[in-house]
């Protein structure tokens, strides 16, 4: 490969910067194509001071050909990250997420089709498993099963087997069968899908690299559908508690977002990767409530303990965190930044934030539609 120059969609976004500031330490050139949307970057949609200066940012939509063509112009590859991103929002936004989402990945295999590059990435997401990968008392796996809504208003909150039994969650590998639980997990499959099927085709080497939680500095606070971290930091800002569906024990993966800078870069680089879809990960699970706790502390504000709703929010899975043994042996990846290192530094960068706390905003939303249990 001679891979030169390298398009970002979404690249002036929170991964996006960061994947950027990756790729020029290691000698390439960085085009960005950004919509900045109103959502994430504040309604005046100025370039994000934490971009690079030696990003070309392009700014315009990835549904709309004539941008993507023009930012396609004399790149070698395409790291395709332009996404609407939120399961909450995406239950009610359907057409936006559809469109943005599933559209704009059409709009760009199209515009790759006219114009071969040397390596296609496109971020997926954990979301895609729905429940991740279980074991009984037996020893025997299971693919967790969506929980039913009458277990769930019963306040039942842990995946069981078909009779019953409580079943242990494990790390997740790709081949765990997907169970899309959300309209957002329904598009990131077919942003997966539809590039690596373009990717065959037309023999374009695609990777797909399904990120768990992001997390660190430059995520928009006050964007309610964000990762969960960001959206306690917001609370928190603001004097107000973590809010915290079901019981809080429900467990996920959190992976510094220089580690999955990395990760993709790795991916640009690895001829093995192509073709492959890989975990992107810590390849550890803590409890949403720990990370609340965890999130209070670092910001000195241990009094705002989690408000702990006992309500289950439609989409959401119990138990989801990454083997990422794939990703080690493909791309020789490994998560080089602990969780307490990474929430240290990112408490150290809101102390200089202020962020609008839309979180109570967003769950009512979410209530008056019957969106959540």
């Amino acid at each position: 490969m001679s891979i030169r120059t390298v398009l970002i969609t979404g690249g002036a976004g929170f991964i996006g910067s960061y994947v950027a500031d990756e790729l020029l330490a290691h000698g390439y050139r960085v085009r960005a194509l950004d919509n900045l949307d109103p959502q994430v970057h504040g309604e005046q949609r100025r370039r994000p001071t934490y971009l690079a200066k030696d990003v070309e940012l392009q700014i315009g939509d990835v549904r709309d050909r004539a941008a993507v063509r023009r930012a396609m112009d004399g790149v070698d590859a395409v790291f395709h990250f332009a996404a609407a991103v939120g399961v909450g929002q995406s239950m009610y936004d359907v057409e936006h997420y559809t469109s943005v989402n599933n559209v704009g990945t059409a709009v760009l295999g199209e515009a790759l089709v006219e114009q071969r590059v040397e390596r296609l990435i496109v971020a997926s997401s954990m979301s895609v498993y729905g429940e991740g990968l279980f074991c009984d008392g037996d020893g025997e796996l299971h693919d967790g099963e969506s929980r039913s809504f009458e277990q769930l208003r019963r306040g039942e909150w842990e995946v069981t087997d078909q009779r019953g039994r409580r079943l242990a969650p494990l790390p997740t590998p790709e081949t765990k069968t997907l169970t899309l639980e959300s309209i957002y997990a329904l598009s990131k499959f077919d942003q997966e899908r539809m590039s690596l099927l373009l990717g065959r085709a037309y023999e374009i080497p695609t990777v797909a690299l399904r990120f768990f939680n992001v997390y660190g500095t430059r995520q928009a606070l006050s964007n309610p559908y964000t990762g969960v971290l960001a959206i306690f930091a917001s609370r928190l800002l603001n004097g107000n508690r973590p809010l915290v569906f079901e019981d809080g024990n429900q467990q996920r993966d959190f992976v510094s977002v220089k580690d999955v800078a990395r990760a993709c870069r790795l991916a640009l680089e690895r001829p093995d990767a192509a073709g492959k879809v890989l975990n992107i990960g810590s390849g550890k699970a803590f409890t949403i409530a720990e990370i609340a706790k965890s999130m209070a502390e670092v910001t000195g504000r241990r009094q705002l303990t989690a408000e702990i709703t006992g309500k289950y929010r439609i989409g959401d899975v119990r138990h989801c965190f990454a083997d990422i043994t794939l990703a080690r042996r493909v791309l020789g990846y490994e998560p080089q930044v602990a969780l307490d290192v990474g929430l240290a530094e990112l408490a150290a960068w809101l102390r200089g934030q202020v962020a609008k706390d839309r979180v109570a905003e967003a769950k009512r939303e979410l209530d008056t539609r019957g969106l959540t249990l």
